[in-house]
């Protein structure tokens, strides 16, 4: 089941499910395509990215060469130095594209006029939520402050359905503010968070650094199972593979995360011993599911 789209979302609009099930949600977001409003350039280049990632994404034009059997899409983008995505520039082809079906879009930085047209586009908007002043200025290379960051994710909630998305160690493999962002979620109380960990990535100016340690992510995903009990946690795509992501994943169904994307096969060998209620979902896992 999703969500009525923007204008037609009933008063309480981002309200959590009080009680979550047992057991996990697996996704594998096969029948979800990747675009780009930006095609493969972004003018931050940013120190843990470089716009590495937009090169696996389709440009918005070339929606057209989309599989078949896609069912839904995840519009993402490069941000200038303000912090923001030019979707808006391509308003005509995401609204074509919402009539193909739902939109998962990662919003950037937006004024509250900006949110209000994004929130009639999308389904869903991703965000990604930083109020760490270093990883601002330093790491993204933005000229914007902490309250840019908290004034757009509320002003996207009047409109859309939100996911705030945390990625642990962005200073260069380094926790640290992620911990006063997870107090003010308490306040906020988000129907789900997406967790995102640091991985370093060939091409890029944090390349030769380290994932945060596996022992500190693991106490910081304890601590927020405690403090948001009513949230729905997931595993997004971001984080390291290998042995760092088998143990993560085994580690993370143990504490009681929702839902992990593209799950490591020892963390799946785990949960089918435990025999707990398994559930598989193949789109993006910011996507309201009747998990």
């Amino acid at each position: 089941m999703r969500l009525a789209r923007a204008g037609s979302l009933p008063e309480n609009k981002g309200a959590r499910r009080q009680n979550r099930p047992g057991g996990v949600d697996f996704v594998f977001p096969y029948y979800t395509a990747r675009l780009s409003t930006t095609g493969r350039k972004c003018p931050s280049s940013c120190a843990h990215c470089g716009g590495v990632y937009l090169q696996n994404m389709l440009p918005l034009e070339d929606m057209f060469r989309i599989r078949s059997d896609v069912k839904s899409y995840l519009v993402s983008g490069g941000c200038n130095k303000k912090g923001k995505i030019p979707h808006l520039e391509k308003i005509n082809e995401l609204q074509a594209l919402s009539q193909k079906g739902p939109i998962n879009l990662h919003s950037g930085l937006v004024t509250e006029e900006e949110a209000e047209k994004l929130g009639r586009l999308a389904e869903v908007v991703s965000f990604d939520l930083v109020l760490d002043r270093e990883v601002i200025a330093g790491v993204y290379g933005f000229d914007v402050s902490t309250e840019d960051y908290l004034f757009s994710y509320r002003a996207l909630q009047k409109y859309v359905r939100v996911v705030p998305h945390l990625c642990l160690g962005l200073k260069a493999g380094k926790i640290d503010k992620e911990y006063e962002t997870l107090e003010l979620l308490r306040e906020e109380k988000p129907e789900a968070v997406c967790f995102l960990i640091f991985t370093p990535t060939p091409g890029t100016s944090f390349a030769r650094c380290q994932p945060p340690p596996l022992d500190t992510v693991f106490r910081f995903l304890e601590m927020a199972r405690r403090m948001l009990p009513s949230a729905f946690l997931h595993l997004g795509c971001m984080r390291p593979g290998g042995p760092y992501r088998a143990e993560l994943d085994s580690r993370a169904i143990r504490i009681g995360i929702d839902r992990i994307v593209q799950p490591a096969p020892p963390a799946r060998k785990m949960a089918r011993e435990a025999r707990g209620k398994i559930t598989w979902s193949e789109e993006c896992c910011c996507f309201d599911t009747d998990f």
